[in-house]
């Protein structure tokens, strides 16, 4: 005889698979239905079948990837930088109290400071080019990983530190086996919202800077009052962010298979 509570689980998971999707997509309906019937103004917010032909006439036509194309390269060479840059002077702040207490001053000071703030400033220092954008996404960047790979070092095993220094390991090596593996989850979780905050600040600096980028082109036909334009690159934008995302959790997953965390 089968277990009823054994049968309903699946369906409760299943139920919840479609949840999320079943609400997107009765909003969607529903703000269609308003511009459809004159409850919402059109000519502001155009209907969502509007903007998903626009959408598909723009990737059909090609036109999509001479601003992705910018917008992403920016992005991962900020975050790569960003990244690369905290978890170095994370591991250090981590392992040592000398460093952390010479620094944690500076990271408290600068860490709560909203980054679009800081794009004024680094456009009379660095200009309106890709140094400018570059330098302000992997200040975003920085701040979330530093945390984590500073929280992730501290609360590495002591046990296992002293079981590879038993094994003569040298210091190197214990960093790279021992301490940056025990760490990874945190450090991976802190990259995860980074790669959200630098895909934000990519495209506040492209639209302040206006030289190129998704960014740019958005703040463009809004200028140009070219409605549903705008909000196909809007939607073209958000799915560039879901997949981002999707893409980064497979290989999170991957990478901490063996820590039995999940990510959300």
């Amino acid at each position: 005889m089968s277990d009823p509570m054994s049968a309903a689980a699946p369906d409760g998971q299943r139920l919840k698979a479609w949840l999320g999707p079943a609400v997107l997509l009765s909003l969607v309906l529903l703000l269609e239905l308003g511009t459809r019937s004159g409850w919402v103004n059109a000519v502001l917010v155009p209907p969502p079948s509007a903007v998903a032909l626009r959408v598909i006439a723009v990737v059909s036509a090609g036109s999509v990837f001479e601003p992705l194309g910018r917008t992403m390269v920016l992005l991962a060479i900020a975050y790569a930088i960003g990244c690369v840059l905290a978890i170095g002077t994370g591991v250090f702040m981590g392992r040592s109290p000398r460093v952390h207490g010479l620094l944690e001053p500076l990271v408290e000071v600068l860490r709560p400071l909203p980054k679009p703030a800081l794009l004024p400033p680094l456009m009379l220092f660095l200009g309106l080019g890709d140094a400018m954008k570059i330098t302000a996404v992997a200040l975003g960047v920085f701040f979330p990983v530093l945390i984590n790979t500073i929280q992730g070092v501290r609360g590495v095993d002591p046990v296992m530190v002293d079981v590879a220094r038993t094994f003569q390991h040298s210091r190197a090596a214990l960093l790279w086996k021992v301490v940056l593996p025990s760490a990874m989850p945190l450090v991976l979780a802190g990259m995860r919202v980074a790669l959200g905050i630098a895909l934000v600040l990519v495209v506040i600096a492209e639209m302040m800077a206006g030289t190129g980028g998704i960014g740019y082109l958005i703040i463009d036909l809004q200028r140009s009052f070219r409605v549903v334009d705008m909000y196909a690159w809007v939607v073209i934008l958000a799915l560039l962010g879901y997949a981002l995302n999707e893409v980064f959790v497979r290989i999170e997953r991957r990478a901490i298979h063996w820590s039995g965390a999940r990510a959300g």
